[in-house]
């Protein structure tokens, strides 16, 4: 399982997919743990398993375990505050802002690897997610630590490119059936 199996499955209708794919992730200027957790996070959080037996393999070969851990749980606990903080910014009542979350998130204190790739991921998994809020905190954080708008760019490329790979071949496993 592999890249390039992922890419043969990806009908022809979606060829701009295809290209993209290899583009995103054949040609990245991320460090490998950047964009392989990036990769990682994001086929998680697109919560396709086809995109996710395929990308997952590559993934774990070029991260650290360390890594691999903090990517999946960068999904994990994304999936937690980006539903949390978007319910809260979207409730016209903004007096849910001024209450305690009480949520535990210590992942984010204490990752496991570089906080800088942790706030990536974060990131690109909250640009799936749509949570507004969450994007600009982690945008912010990678800013203030000196990361270029380019390298900010370039996780929620990987994040739209994976996203709409899992609904295309997800779509596509169920017309098929």
């Amino acid at each position: 399982m592999s890249l390039d199996t992922l890419k043969s499955a990806i009908p022809d209708y979606a060829k701009d997919l295809k290209l993209n794919l290899g583009s995103v992730i054949g040609n990245s200027d991320l460090s490998a743990q950047q964009l392989w957790g990036t990769v990682l996070a994001t086929a998680i959080a697109s919560r396709s398993p086809i995109v996710l037996r395929q990308l997952a393999p590559e993934a774990k070969a070029n991260l650290s375990p360390q890594a691999y851990t903090a990517a999946k749980s960068a999904a994990a606990v994304m999936a937690l505050n980006n539903v949390f903080y978007r319910t809260r910014h979207l409730l016209s009542d903004h007096e849910y802002g001024t209450l305690r979350a009480g949520l535990r998130m210590n992942v984010i204190g204490n990752p496991g690897v570089d906080k800088v790739d942790f706030e990536l991921w974060s990131f690109a998994v909250s640009a799936i997610n749509g949570c507004g809020m969450c994007l600009d905190s982690h945008e912010q954080v990678l800013r203030k630590a000196g990361v270029d708008r380019e390298v900010v760019q370039e996780a929620f490329k990987i994040a739209s490119v994976i996203q709409a790979v899992g609904v295309t071949l997800d779509a596509e496993a169920v017309l098929s059936e």
